[in-house]
């Protein structure tokens, strides 16, 4: 039975406009691999949140590593900058925008991203990393997952002067099934 109960997937980036669509089709491509489709719009929505931050605020420059990481039933999304400043979340209702205007429709426009990552995480933090800058992570719930299923590899013996190549077996078995 393969049955993996946790994954981790990183990359490096700088947080431009251009890497962050890159980024998330990335995280939406991993989690549809680990068959957490459920958790795509969330994952994506929050990390774009968070990207978003490194590239408006991020001090002294916009490099920064996405980590995704399944642990048993629950999806940890972290952004890791080189700013040691702590960000703080501003309520819906309290968003600034500087000029004494208030926005009666929703039309604002910043002050809103941790916010949203809280609006649609199970929970969020900070961790500082001293000068070296800090970590923002949100986490998400994992549905539960159908059985996991075998894979039967066949070997098949090909001779020296070809290249040996493996027989995926188009009918799994369900665990806990005889076969």
């Amino acid at each position: 039975m393969i049955s993996e109960p946790s994954r981790y997937y990183a990359v490096e980036l700088h947080a431009l406009p251009s890497r962050i669509g890159q980024v998330r089709r990335i995280v939406s491509a991993h989690l549809r691999q680990w068959h957490l489709d459920a958790l795509v719009d969330h994952a994506v929505l929050g990390v774009t949140e968070l990207l978003t931050n490194v590239h408006r605020h991020a001090q002294p420059d916009k490099r920064c590593t996405v980590e995704i990481e399944l642990l048993l039933d629950r999806l940890t999304v972290s952004v890791r900058d080189h700013d040691p400043r702590i960000p703080q979340a501003t309520p819906l209702d309290d968003v600034d925008y500087g000029d004494g205007s208030e926005d009666f429709e929703g039309l604002a426009t910043s002050g809103r991203g941790l916010a949203i990552v809280g609006a649609v995480s199970d929970s969020w933090g900070v961790r500082p990393c001293g000068d070296d800058g800090k970590v923002v992570w949100f986490t998400l719930s994992a549905p539960p997952s159908a059985p996991p299923v075998e894979e039967h590899v066949h070997l098949v013996h090909v001779p020296p002067t070809e290249r040996a190549y493996a027989e995926y077996d188009p009918f799994p078995v369900l665990a806990g099934h005889a076969g």
